[in-house]
């Protein structure tokens, strides 16, 4: 894991800085998909801040911490960014288990049927639309499949939605 220290208002020295890369790094153990990490250390007045950035895929987690010592301030920053990897990591172990409950509950039984398929063979036949929704009417159709007495053309009518009748008809590449 790259980690990144800047430091504002105050010079950071090595054992800052070990300290800094040993609190990030122990975060790799919660979460070990960690891509890189940063700390921003600053010093206004008599507070010391830490502010921990970490960096996953597809997550950053950012906790910020005031303390009268800058050590107790990292410190504090990072039991924050400790607890939202523990929280993080539990959530993606929760929701991995549920998934696969839900996907195992859901697998349907398979047996073997038995299917005889019987082709039914219709002939079209030439009528005009008005035939054609009649026809489709008494047999309790959806849609008919007819050739058009004026143009010898196949024609699809089907009902709509709304209760009243479409036509497919054959176009011309070209001509609308």
């Amino acid at each position: 894991m790259e980690i990144q220290l800047t430091a504002k208002q105050l010079k950071i020295t090595p054992a800052l800085n070990e300290y800094v890369r040993g609190k990030l790094e122990k975060a790799q153990k919660y979460f070990d998909h960690i891509v890189w990490g940063q700390a921003f250390l600053s010093v206004e007045k008599r507070a010391h801040n830490a502010e921990l950035v970490i960096h996953a895929p597809g997550q950053t987690f950012r906790a910020l911490a005031m303390a009268a010592d800058l050590y107790a301030a990292i410190d504090l920053a990072s039991d924050k960014i400790d607890h939202q990897l523990k929280k993080y990591k539990e959530k993606l172990k929760t929701r991995h288990r549920q998934s696969e409950r839900v996907v195992v509950a859901n697998l349907p039984v398979i047996e073997p049927i038995p299917v005889k398929a019987t082709v039914v063979r219709q002939e079209v036949s030439p009528m005009t639309v008005e035939q054609a929704v009649e026809e489709m009417e008494s047999l309790g159709l959806n849609f008919r499949l007819y050739q058009d007495q004026a143009t010898h053309q196949i024609h699809v009518v089907f009902r709509r939605d709304d209760d009243s009748y479409g036509v497919l008809q054959p176009v011309k590449k070209g001509v609308r």
